[in-house]
């Protein structure tokens, strides 16, 4: 069998992409989307009605050009997230813009529209998963979300302090970020690779997953940002894992098998300590982590960056 059918064996497998096309060739059970993968795909012809209705919308709003602007990008999450679900038979990740990073109110209440939006299209919460930026901030809205029914996919993950705040949160979904995390560790080790067996992104997603089995935590971890079908093989039987495009394909046209390197019974088994964790204990933690600290702030301005031009692309549309 291919090494991706051999994968799904042991992890659900979700497709990292805008590409409708592209989802339905690889049969993932969820997707992921964030603003880039959409403003490369709103380009894209074959989704030429699902921009048009997007921009109907947005035009309808009134008020300024940037209150337009935001409903047109919105609308045409919704429009993406709507069409990859008719694909699909799981749950679709759906992005809270950058901005919002740091301001609880201002995500619960972005999260809300989006829900409503869906709803109104006749898409159950339940197969939405709104994503926000591992924050502390981040992690209360998301909090607040869980409570109402809103389930979350808590992103830009890369320290053990974030996923542990985000269990204790009780959110539905973490995705750590493997290739950024070894994007880092190469940079600072000055080398041009680090071997499958000392990746340390690949390490933080077996520890994390680790821990949450062991204390019995229900929020799924996804491994995410991946730079090499190693990394992905490497965590086969960790609850779900997004591949763009390029490395499912590279999985499905090699032949292979694989055994689960991640299991509850090796999690329950491992001699691990319990953390209390509270907002003094996430800072702190996440402070003497380097790498996470100066991803996390990267990531969001990387976001956030990503979202301004799909504004832009908006504005010139809805003006």
């Amino acid at each position: 069998m291919s090494l991706l059918d051999a994968l799904k064996q042991h992890s659900i497998i979700v497709a990292d992409t805008g590409d409708i096309d592209a989802i339905a060739q690889y049969t993932p059970r969820d997707a992921t989307t964030n603003p880039s993968l959409l403003l490369k795909s709103s380009q894209d012809e074959r989704y030429k009605d699902l921009v048009e209705d997007a921009l109907a919308f947005g035009k309808k709003e009134s008020g300024a050009a940037a209150a337009r602007a935001e409903a047109f990008v919105d609308k045409l999450f919704v429009n993406f997230g709507r069409r990859i679900l008719d694909i699909i038979p799981g749950r679709v990740s759906t992005e809270v813009d950058a901005r919002l990073s740091f301001d609880t109110s201002r995500t619960i209440d972005k999260a809300r529209k989006l829900i409503g939006m869906y709803e109104a299209e006749g898409v159950e919460r339940e197969r939405i998963l709104i994503k926000v930026g591992s924050t502390w901030e981040g992690i209360r809205a998301a909090e607040q979300l869980e409570k109402e029914g809103i389930h979350t996919n808590l992103t830009l993950l890369f320290s053990f302090a974030q996923a542990v705040a985000c269990a204790e949160a009780r959110v539905t979904l973490i995705s750590p970020f493997v290739g950024r995390i070894y994007d880092w560790y190469k940079a600072d080790l000055g080398v041009d690779d680090i071997a499958i067996e000392e990746d340390p992104g690949v390490a933080s997603v077996a520890r994390i997953y680790t821990y949450f089995k062991k204390y019995d935590y229900a929020t799924e971890v996804m491994g995410a940002s991946f730079r090499k079908t190693g990394q992905i093989t490497e965590l086969a039987g960790c609850d779900l894992l997004t591949i763009s495009p390029d490395l499912l394909e590279e999985l499905k046209s090699t032949e292979g098998d694989l055994e689960p390197r991640l299991t509850v019974e090796k999690s329950k088994a491992a001699d691990v300590e319990r953390i209390d964790m509270n907002e003094q204990t996430y800072r702190w933690m996440h402070n003497e982590d380097a790498m996470a600290v100066e991803k996390l702030s990267e990531g969001i301005r990387k976001f956030y960056a990503d979202g301004q031009k799909l504004i832009a692309y908006a504005r010139d549309r809805v003006e």
